[in-house]
């Protein structure tokens, strides 16, 4: 991947910092408020609800396959042209998505704006990092990702809105705008980085040789399943089991985007100092809280209290991120993706568990205790990783 920067540049860190956090807050809206325009999309391109969840599922697909494969092919290019080009991808994928005709092409579309996610995001993360002293790195990729954690309070409800008014094919026109609003940014004020000229895609996958870094993306694919295990099935939670309308949902949506955002602000400067203590930290937070969702869902202020605590254990993909610069060598770029295609494989693990507990008859609820297990799951990985460390 490109080398370290070549000119700190005159823009102020902060400045470049946003800009980066522009596109993670278009990814953001674009992955999770697609989930509330289903019903819409559903209607409108002539399938049914289940059909229609399937261009979740191409998204995230194209995240899988995007984010090693961009990583790979781009190693060669210099970090600002690739997160140019990246952008550019997103945008055109979304401005698609917005005209697809029939629910083939959507697919299709969809699976297309998914492949620069991980990527882009690995590639931010290292800009951003690169610009300030070693100690702070986690606080300059928690400022990258708290674009997606903002998407969560700010951009889902603002596209759910939008998708009422309008129709949902305009949520998917501002994303795509957004994301020619990133490129632009990124190519006004990002640092003009040099190509590194021994790097290469086989050095790149050099990091596939590593048991940490297979350790710290396991930690992820497994602990981060738990959150998503409960977020998946909230909107049924409630509606079962706190006795509650629709229209109450969001709030408690958006409350799981503030603790999100918290744990942002809050956890980077503890990694920053500790970094694998931190990490345990969260998978514990996570198990507890998790474990005590069905204590809190009959009732609608516990249930609020839920959200924001379960929220503040999605800071572990920071805290994962920094881990991977730590142990993936000379293949920063494809370490630092494959972050994201295993918050992927979390985002299918903890709803696929969390329905088998339903479908057997568990109820609702049970979706806490599949979660706090998977937590646990993350947090013996860890310890294992962690153990490895010790012995050099």
């Amino acid at each position: 991947m490109a080398t370290a920067i070549a000119d700190r540049t005159q823009v102020p860190v902060g400045l470049i910092h946003v800009s980066l956090a522009v596109g993670g807050f278009a990814i953001g809206t674009t992955e999770f408020a697609t989930m509330s325009l289903l019903p819409d999309l559903a209607r409108d391109l002539r399938v049914d609800a289940p059909t229609a969840g399937h261009v979740i599922s191409a998204y995230a697909l194209g995240v899988v396959v995007g984010a090693p494969a961009l990583a790979v092919l781009g190693a060669t290019m210099a970090r600002r042209t690739l997160l140019i080009v990246l952008m550019a991808m997103f945008a055109f994928g979304n401005a698609m998505s917005a005209l697809a005709p029939s629910y083939g092409m959507m697919l299709l579309f969809r699976f297309l704006s998914g492949l620069p996610h991980g990527a882009y995001f690995g590639i931010a993360t290292l800009v951003a990092a690169s610009l300030v002293d070693q100690g702070r790195r986690t606080q300059a990729v928690a400022r990258v990702l708290l674009g997606l954690t903002v998407a969560t309070v700010v951009g889902v409800p603002v596209a759910n809105l939008l998708g009422q008014s309008v129709g949902w094919r305009a949520s998917f026109l501002v994303v795509a705008g957004l994301a020619a609003l990133t490129a632009t940014l990124v190519a006004l004020f990002a640092p003009r980085d040099r190509a590194d000229s021994s790097a290469s895609p086989l050095r790149e996958l050099t990091a596939l040789r590593r048991p940490q870094v297979w350790l710290t993306l396991g930690i992820g694919a497994i602990g981060f399943g738990g959150l998503f295990a409960v977020y998946t099935y909230l909107a049924d939670t409630m509606l079962a089991v706190t006795g509650v309308g629709p229209r109450t949902v969001p709030f408690a949506l958006m409350l799981f985007g503030v603790g999100m955002t918290a744990g942002n602000l809050i956890v980077p400067k503890l990694a920053d100092r500790a970094l694998l203590p931190t990490a345990a930290g969260l998978l514990a937070w996570s198990a507890v809280s998790l474990a005590l969702w069905p204590l809190a869902a009959p009732h609608l202020a516990t249930v609020m209290v839920a959200m924001v605590a379960i929220g503040m254990g999605g800071s572990l993909g920071t805290v994962l991120q920094t881990r991977l610069m730590d142990v993936a060598g000379d293949a920063q770029g494809l370490a630092a993706a494959l972050n994201h295609s295993a918050f992927n494989t979390a985002n299918a693990l903890g709803p696929w568990l969390g329905g088998l507990a339903i479908a057997a008859g568990y109820g609702w609820t049970s979706t806490g205790w599949v979660g706090a297990g998977l937590a646990l799951g993350g947090l013996s990985m860890l310890a294992v990783s962690w153990g490895l460390e010790r012995r050099g």
